[in-house]
């Protein structure tokens, strides 16, 4: 291990085989850090947080913070896990959950960009990124290969699905359904991520169904029970069009339109 001699690791702390600490981070009691991951100068890994392996974590983050709850009492024990391969840039934040035994949870592969703020009770799947200064409300979720771009708001309890796009500056506070663009203040969706389709081998014939799809969705004027039932009745189901239907359906916040 290659531990800079200002650094402060707390006994208690598990790190694994080749970890790196920079100058001046701060590593608590109770945390595992996974093999080979590189922690930068001036970052706070605080209590009760895990992350994997084959991590970057870059200079001023702080991992496992209080959660800006008000229901949150001191004492809960509460976590971070994060997973393996993730890069989260500078002054990057990640609170820890708000109720005792909860979590606040990043998959793998992940790109978490300068500033970006990740509130507590927060999942994060795999493989998306959040660009600069893109800020989380508690209990947010984002799916695998999603994107928020920079500056974008999301409010407490929204999802973003699988492949979706929360455009730059944008005001989430509905769900952003999966495989598609949802952009604006407050935003509404746009249309199909064909771009992320195409970059994630999304087939020629699956796109063109989600495309009919979204022009009954989000296009036809029917609402949502009518607009499902058209979709069911008119198009030929695939995994991605059942998903999609089933995000909808599922939907607490309503969808961005």
């Amino acid at each position: 291990m290659k531990i800079h001699e200002t650094a402060i690791i707390h006994p208690g702390a598990n790190l694994g085989e080749d970890v790196e600490i920079g100058p001046y981070s701060i590593i608590e009691d109770e945390v595992k850090i996974g093999n080979r991951t590189k922690i930068g100068p001036y970052v706070h890994v605080k209590k009760w947080s895990t992350i994997g392996g084959d991590c970057q974590i870059y200079e001023s983050v702080v991992i496992g913070s209080e959660p800006k709850d008000l229901k949150h009492k001191p004492n809960d024990r509460s976590y971070v896990i994060i997973g393996d391969r993730n890069a989260i840039h500078e002054y990057t934040s990640i609170a820890r959950a708000t109720s005792a035994e909860t979590i606040t949870e990043i998959g793998n592969d992940n790109l978490l960009m300068a500033y970006v703020h990740v509130a507590h009770d927060c999942i994060i799947g795999s493989n998306t990124i959040l660009a600069s200064f893109a800020t989380l409300g508690g209990h947010v979720i984002v799916e695998d290969k999603a994107i928020v771009a920079a500056q974008s708001s999301i409010h407490q309890f929204v999802r973003v699905g699988t492949l979706g796009f929360a455009g730059a500056c944008a005001k989430i506070v509905q769900d952003v359904p999966p495989y598609m663009i949802a952009d604006g203040y407050p935003a509404i969706v746009r249309c199909l991520n064909t771009v992320g389709l195409i970059r994630n081998g999304i087939s020629s014939e699956k796109r063109l169904l989600l495309k009919r799809a979204f022009k009954i969705l989000f296009r036809s004027k029917l609402n949502r029970s009518q607009a499902i039932e058209r979709v069911r009745k008119e198009l030929e189901m695939c995994e991605e069009i059942e998903y999609l239907l089933n995000f909808i359906e599922s939907s607490k916040r309503g969808i961005a339109i």
